[in-house]
């Protein structure tokens, strides 16, 4: 008997996951919600994907912000401040050369704008990888964002079917319960009619096994509670929210189990971190080349325009003379510019070069331990199946033996331990079934989450 408490609390360890602070709503209705219903909820109630939308939010305004580069920039500087008063007679019919430079006694006012305008015509690929970076980017994040969808949907596979696990360990520990309590009642008639079948002994174990069971029922209920907690902090749904799930017993549904080959093929194809990976490294390329392109220059059509008004200073029309206070010209012209440096940008190629190098490790990483992931889930899927297979023969043989035991004991022909080395195997037996269900449905779970199958809903 005690081996069965002890699997019971084991079990209930299994579905003991920890609950989240949720807003104070007051339930409207009862919500009565399949495994399907619940993962629809937990996907758009999930905080973690509003994370990864705003990073290819992110993602897309850097995009954006390396297609801007190809379009003109143009720049506005105006002025405004005292001037020293001017007159052609300083420069015409002769320069004179001991006019006063400055003298507050001849201060005037000027206004002046400068405009210029630049458009790049070619960057040696300082634009165009910069924008094949940030493509590469967006998917990185769209795939991450699938990937964290994916964990979501595993939890909730998770939840639901610990909540199940969970009622099944406590209508098994009300069945031994009830069983213990019509079998204490028993012996007491029979000790009261002297029956030499059962002794006060009998009814100490009894009663001992009652209380250790009760116990276990309490373990059962919480265990429950807060599995059913966890599924609905999973939802985001009020902690008072009345929820029942659509399926109200744990049993095994029979799922096609392909050859691992084939799962493995599907992993290497469809998982997100293999999209992530080769997204990854297409993006990295690309900002390794853009920080080549730093050591070649800009060729650029550049336009200025260049305007200034003093009312104290007359104007001067003269090609050799420009007076900065006083003045309109512009022009346009073909221009190249280029920043020379010494080892900063060699430093940069080295850092993006090393990025790269660092996601071909992670690469290779992930070609061999996911493949290794997915033969672990799909032995688990098998040994579950092939147990629960046994254990449900062995629980039923185990029923029976109960069922005889206490009969027999009811006519008064046969020994209160009987029953007790009866429970204990029956409760073992129906205990290991039941993990082996909760163990088969989160393995087939994990497998199709390991190869970015749509899970599976019982």
């Amino acid at each position: 008997m005690k081996s069965l408490l002890y699997t019971c609390m084991a079990t209930l360890a299994l579905v003991a996951f920890a609950g989240a602070s949720l807003a104070d709503e007051s339930p409207t209705s009862k919500l009565v919600l399949s495994l399907d219903d619940c993962v629809i909820m937990a996907l758009k109630a999930a905080p973690e994907l509003g994370e990864a939308q705003s990073d290819i939010a992110l993602a897309t305004s850097k995009l954006e912000e390396a297609k801007s580069y190809r379009y003109p920039q143009f720049e506005l500087k105006a002025l405004g401040g005292p001037a020293p008063t001017a007159y052609k007679s300083s420069v015409s019919p002769a320069i004179k050369t001991d006019e006063s430079l400055f003298s507050f006694n001849a201060l005037t006012w000027f206004t002046s704008a400068d405009a210029t305008l630049i458009q790049p015509l070619y960057t040696f690929g300082k634009i165009s990888e910069s924008m094949k970076a940030a493509t590469h980017g967006i998917e990185v994040d769209r795939s991450r964002k699938q990937q964290r969808a994916n964990e979501v949907v595993l939890k909730v596979h998770e939840y639901y079917n610990g909540l199940l696990l969970a009622r099944e360990m406590k209508e098994l520990v009300l069945e031994v319960e009830e069983i213990l309590i019509r079998a204490r009642s028993k012996a007491q008639n029979l000790l009261d009619q002297g029956s030499d079948t059962v002794d006060q002994m009998d009814l100490y174990k009894l009663d001992a096994f009652s209380g250790v069971a009760s116990k276990f029922l309490e373990e059962a209920k919480k265990g429950e509670a807060l599995a059913l907690a966890a599924l609905k902090a999973r939802m985001g749904l009020p902690v008072d929210a009345q929820l029942e799930t659509g399926t109200e017993r744990l049993v095994i549904v029979d799922v096609e189990i392909l050859p691992l080959k084939t799962y493995i093929e599907n992993a290497r194809s469809r998982r997100p971190e293999f999209l992530q990976i080769a997204e990854g490294l297409k993006a990295r390329s690309a900002l390794v080349e853009a920080a080549k392109a730093n050591y070649y220059p800009d060729i650029f059509l550049g336009g200025l325009v260049s305007w200034a008004y003093s009312e104290g200073r007359e104007r001067i029309s003269n090609p050799y003379i420009t007076d900065q206070f006083n003045h309109l010209y512009g022009g346009i012209a073909l221009g190249a510019r280029w920043k020379i440096d010494f080892g900063i940008t060699g430093a940069k190629v080295a850092g993006e070069r090393a990025q790269y190098n660092r996601l071909l490790s992670t690469r290779d990483f992930a070609d061999a331990n996911v493949p290794l992931q997915v033969e672990k889930h799909y032995l688990d899927l098998i040994e579950a199946k092939n147990s629960a297979t046994a254990t449900r023969g062995a629980y039923l043989n185990a029923k029976k033996w109960a069922v005889t035991a206490i009969a027999n004991f009811d006519f008064g022909m046969g020994p209160a331990k009987d029953i007790f080395e009866a429970l204990q195997a029956y409760s073992s037996m129906r205990a290991d079934f039941f993990k082996s269900i909760y163990n088969y449905r989160i393995a087939a779970a994990n497998l199709d989450y390991a190869t970015n199958e749509p899970l599976r809903i019982p």
